[in-house]
C-alpha cells in the first residue's frame, strides 16, 4: 500500500466506497507546466471523503485518491478507450478542462511516454488496492457493494444541457449490480422530493463500475454522481457547506446501506 497515492482506510462490513476523483494534489514537475485554471482544481470531487465520512461508522472499506484527476484519471480505462462514444468526454489524461480550457502551458504537454508513467505511478496502485480490498471482502461475505462516489458542477455545457441532476445513480444500465440492489439504491431517492434524481441518464457509471461490477462473481458496483451545488459551493475556493451537506448526507446513507443489505 503506498499512501502517497491513497488513503486506504480498511474496514469488515461487505461495502467498499471507492472515491477516486477527491485528490488535489499535483506533483511540483507537473504542476509547474499547468495553467492557471488547471491550478484551480475546479474539476475536482471536492470533500467526497468528508461528506462521505459516515461510511467508517457503518464498517466500510474506503479507498480515497490524493492527486488530482489532470494527472491522470482513475475512473478512465488504462488504454483510454471511450466511455461514451460519439460523445465528447475526457480522457486518461486530460488535456483540457470541463470548460475546454486548456491545463497544460503552450509546448509543456505531456507525451505518450508520459502518460504511460504517470499510469504506472498514479493509476495502477490504485486499481490494485480496490482489487485486493474487493477480493478480501468478497472472502469475507461472498456478496460486496462497491459504491464509486463522484461529484460535479451543477451546469456543464460541454457535457450535458441545463442543469444536471442533483443525484445520479449509474449501473452501466444495470450490467453492473443485481437489479434488486439498484432497486434498493433508488428507492431512497423516490421517497424524497428536496433532490432531483435519475438512473443511467447522462452518467451511466465510468471505468471502476464497468470494469469491477460482476453481480454474477458477487460485486454489485454502483456509482453516485452528485452535483457540487447539494453540499458546496461551486466558484473558487469552493467551500464546503456543512448546512447543505447536513441535508444530502442522510440520503446518501439511506442509499447505501440499502444498496447493502439488498445484496444477494
Amino acid at each position: 500500500m503506498d499512501p502517497d497515492i491513497f488513503a486506504l482506510t480498511r474496514g469488515t462490513a461487505p461495502l467498499l466506497v471507492s472515491i477516486p476523483h477527491a485528490g488535489t494534489r499535483i506533483p511540483h514537475e507537473i504542476e509547474r507546466r499547468m495553467t492557471p485554471a488547471a491550478l484551480q482544481r475546479a474539476d475536482v470531487d471536492w470533500h467526497l471523503p468528508q461528506l462521505y465520512a459516515f461510511a467508517h461508522a457503518m464498517g466500510a472499506t474506503v479507498l480515497a485518491a490524493h492527486y488530482a484527476r489532470h494527472v491522470i484519471d482513475l475512473n478512465r480505462p488504462p488504454q483510454d478507450e471511450s466511455l461514451y462514444p460519439g460523445q465528447d468526454v475526457t480522457g486518461l489524461l486530460p488535456m483540457d478542462t470541463f470548460r475546454k480550457e486548456p491545463l497544460y502551458l503552450a509546448g509543456q504537454e505531456p507525451d505518450a511516454a508520459e502518460r504511460d508513467e504517470r499510469r504506472e505511478r498514479f493509476w495502477r496502485p490504485y486499481h490494485d488496492a480496490l482489487r485486493e480490498e474487493l477480493e478480501r471482502l468478497r472472502a469475507l461475505h461472498g456478496q460486496v457493494v462497491l459504491w464509486d462516489a463522484h461529484s460535479i458542477c451543477s451546469v456543464l455545457p460541454r457535457f450535458f444541457e441545463g442543469k444536471l441532476p442533483d443525484l445520479n445513480l449509474g449501473t452501466a444500465d444495470g450490467r453492473a449490480c443485481a437489479s434488486a440492489v439498484q432497486a434498493a439504491a433508488e428507492a431512497p431517492m423516490a421517497a424524497q422530493t428536496e433532490f432531483s434524481h435519475v438512473s443511467n441518464g447522462r452518467f451511466k457509471g465510468g471505468w471502476i463500475t464497468r470494469h469491477y461490477g460482476a453481480p454474477a462473481q458477487g460485486i454489485h458496483a454502483l456509482q453516485l454522481e452528485i452535483c457540487h451545488s447539494t453540499y458546496m459551493d461551486e466558484t473558487a475556493p469552493f467551500a464546503y457547506r456543512t448546512d447543505r451537506a447536513a441535508r444530502v448526507q442522510p440520503l446518501l446513507q439511506r442509499m447505501v446501506a440499502a444498496a447493502v443489505q439488498a445484496r444477494p
